[in-house]
């Protein structure tokens, strides 16, 4: 797999070379560093980096990977955040640079990473991630190499929200609803003695657990707290009364927001729709590509997939994708969410109103954002399966 972000400590990680972010000197200072020597062995690393002396910054060597897993360990040196006005962005891009460059001097195929400059450095880890997403993603379009993207807990990689202010509220709206509605048999079913209330007495309820006994007033301020839209909840809480026996709410009010619709893609002409009828999916993925003057190698890096499962579609070896190869192939060629559809339907797949992953791959083609480096990084955040990759971990 080209690039896969997992949560894992990188010093377990079996891959052909890890990345370390080291002091200029030699030495060892806090975090990743810290972590890296302990399991390498301090003794054999201490010695080695005393050999080599001082790194430059924006620059990266390799040493024996002594007692990890992994073969190799390519060092590289950072610098702290300074506000944004000294350089800082050039140098840690220059550290992705130089890690890769060394990596391929190397003959590394598989290269495990943390997200450089975001821990003891103090880079705000929105502006991190963009430098890593950016770096990764120019390097990958020019060389193949099974690259990991390695966070070690869920706390140091909470983005989406920093990246995309409302795209847990757009899960909330075209998925807790739906799940409320598979789950619990609609808004007029009981939860513990209350009517439910929609999609937002579903997600204060699931937010509460069961440590939540107080009143449904309580369960909304609880939520309210994760929702960035004032209005919107205030509208939201007006559902909830509405739906619950004990609260009268006034005929007069505003109306509520209706839920978001997809974006209307460019009309099709009947015979652009006619033509493609008995199109099989990957017939209908060249098609595509050859319309919007792709090359296969760009459409199979742009869907984050490797050349042997690409190579397996295109040739017929494998009959019909994963729904995260199909998804992949869709943002790869951003496609309209009615050719997506489309698309899918060739492949006898559908979008579901009940799958996370569906909701937030669909919530990034109604915003035209087809990066598909950015979507795995929502994925990861949620816990679904990434695009053109299985989501795992070494």
């Amino acid at each position: 797999m080209p690039f896969q972000i997992v949560r894992n400590d990188i010093t377990k990680m079996q891959v052909d070379a890890i990345v370390n972010t080291a002091n200029p000197m030699p030495g060892y200072g806090s975090g990743v560093d810290t972590a890296v020597y302990k399991a390498a062995g301090v003794e054999e690393l201490l010695a080695k980096r005393r050999e080599i002396d001082v790194i430059d910054r924006g620059c990266s060597v390799i040493t024996d990977g002594y007692r990890l897993p992994a073969r190799y360990i390519i060092h590289t040196v950072g610098t702290a955040w300074q506000g944004g006005d000294h350089g800082e962005e050039d140098i840690i891009r220059s550290c992705y640079r130089s890690v890769f460059k060394v990596a391929l001097d190397n003959g590394i195929e598989t290269l495990a990473i943390p997200l450089l400059a975001s821990g003891s450095y103090g880079f705000p880890k929105g502006i991190a991630l963009r430098i890593a997403l950016s770096e990764i993603e120019a390097f990958l379009a020019d060389y193949d190499m099974e690259l990991y993207l390695v966070v070690f807990d869920e706390k140091s990689f909470s983005l989406s929200s920093q990246l995309y202010g409302d795209i847990d509220a757009y899960i909330n709206d075209n998925y807790v609803e739906e799940r409320a509605k598979e789950e619990y048999n609609g808004p007029t079913a009981w939860l513990g003695g209350q009517p439910a209330g929609g999609a937002m007495m579903a997600q204060s309820m699931a937010l509460a657990g069961d440590r939540h006994t107080g009143s449904l007033a309580d369960a909304f301020h609880l939520d309210r707290k994760n929702r960035k839209n004032k209005k919107e909840s205030a509208r939201e809480c007006r559902e909830i009364m509405a739906d619950h026996a004990a609260f009268d709410v006034a005929e007069d009010e505003a109306p509520l927001p209706e839920a978001p619709k997809s974006r209307p893609g460019k009309a099709k002409s009947l015979e652009e729709a006619v033509k493609n009828l008995d199109k099989t999916f990957m017939e209908l993925v060249f098609s595509f590509a050859d319309d919007r003057g792709l090359t296969d190698v760009e459409v199979q890096k742009r869907a984050n997939l490797d050349r042997k499962a690409f190579s397996k579609l295109k040739c017929g070896t494998t009959r019909n994708p994963s729904k995260s190869t199909a998804l992949a192939l869709a943002i790869a060629l951003e496609l309209s969410l009615d050719d997506t559809k489309d698309l899918l339907s060739r492949a006898g797949l559908a979008l579901s109103p009940c799958s996370k992953q569906d909701i937030i791959v669909q919530y990034f083609i109604e915003r035209e954002v087809y990066d598909i480096y950015e979507i795995n990084v929502a994925l990861f955040e949620h816990k679904e399966q990434l695009l053109g990759c299985a989501a795992g971990s070494q």
